[in-house]
């Protein structure tokens, strides 16, 4: 078994996946403050080594492994919420608990401005945590949760800062932003993400969805520069753990 090499918190590759040097940043004490303002945002994507994460026909179960979900679902049981876009949540059903391990199951959040979410999603019966919507003033939301509201910008759009901030009002000061793509992208351009774990399967696709699509830039000068640990999983999968609070805006 390969262990953690020396110096791995400065930003050197870690062999072998160490839960809790994966998750320092979520099991620091909450007085802790990340770019301004109390909590930690983290984001996840699963992908192939090539940056995708569906085929062209949209499958996508499963890229990665059994670690891969294992560690998905230490991250849910270490925050406070788990964050969905409503895309993601009609795809995929998704229950968002950690059953995989010990632990408390998040508040589940998913963002529909527009009042899109079925009546019929697994989340709103089970019955496991509490469900917020976080949407436009005045938009129904499904029986079985309870809506969030949250102004849309002068686009119609909500900005990651105050849902962020709402959430934070509600004492959800720990986040995971789970996904889709669209969801983690917008997290990440307004600058409220934290930490991304990125895992690799090893994997190529050559086609499909790529998994980060951010606002272009002009010049490399522009380019986000997060420190990373890399972690490999006994299955073979990779775990690369970006930090950008030094990239503050």
């Amino acid at each position: 078994m390969f262990l953690p090499a020396a110096g791995a918190l400065d930003g050197e590759l870690v062999f072998h996946y160490d839960a809790d040097l994966a998750l320092t940043r979520l099991t620091a004490p909450r007085t802790d403050t990340l770019r301004g303002r109390p909590g930690v945002v983290i984001g996840q994507l699963g992908q192939s080594l090539d940056g995708r994460i569906a085929t062209p026909t949209g499958a996508s179960k499963y890229i990665n492994g059994r670690d891969a979900l294992t560690h998905l679902h230490r991250l849910r049981a270490s925050v406070d919420a788990v964050v969905v876009g409503v895309g993601t949540a009609i795809a995929d059903n998704p229950r968002l608990t950690c059953r995989h391990v010990d632990g408390r199951h998040p508040v589940r959040v998913v963002i529909d401005p527009r009042g899109r979410l079925p009546h019929d999603l697994e989340m709103l019966s089970d019955g496991r945590a509490q469900v917020l919507v976080v949407t436009t003033p005045g938009t129904p939301v499904p029986p079985g949760a309870e809506a969030l509201e949250v102004e849309a910008d002068g686009v119609g759009s909500m900005p990651p800062c105050r849902i962020v901030d709402r959430l934070s009002d509600r004492g959800l000061t720990r986040l995971l932003i789970e996904g889709g793509a669209e969801t983690l992208a917008r997290f990440m351009d307004a600058g409220t993400m934290d930490e991304l774990h990125l895992m690799l399967a090893p994997i190529v696709l050559g086609s499909g969805k790529t998994g980060l699509n951010l606002a272009p830039i002009c010049g490399l000068d522009e380019a986000l520069r997060p420190r990373v640990r890399t972690m490999r999983f006994d299955d073979g999968d990779m775990l690369c753990v970006c930090e950008f609070e030094s990239q503050a805006a």
